[in-house]
């Protein structure tokens, strides 16, 4: 059964298709961590110009 070429390729394709998850899990997360850091961090303006 873990002779066949098939075994490996379902295996490749399976270790793709977790890289391809985690990479969407990544986009995700940054994504959440930028709309974190948006809301609160507004009040301190993005390059110090509108800071008193």
């Amino acid at each position: 059964m873990a002779d066949t070429p098939e075994s490996g390729t379902k295996k490749l394709t399976r270790e793709e298709r977790l890289a391809a998850k985690l990479r969407e899990n990544l986009r995700r997360r940054k994504s959440q961590a930028r709309e974190m850091d948006g809301t609160s961090g507004n009040e301190n303006g993005g390059n110090g110009a509108e800071t008193p």
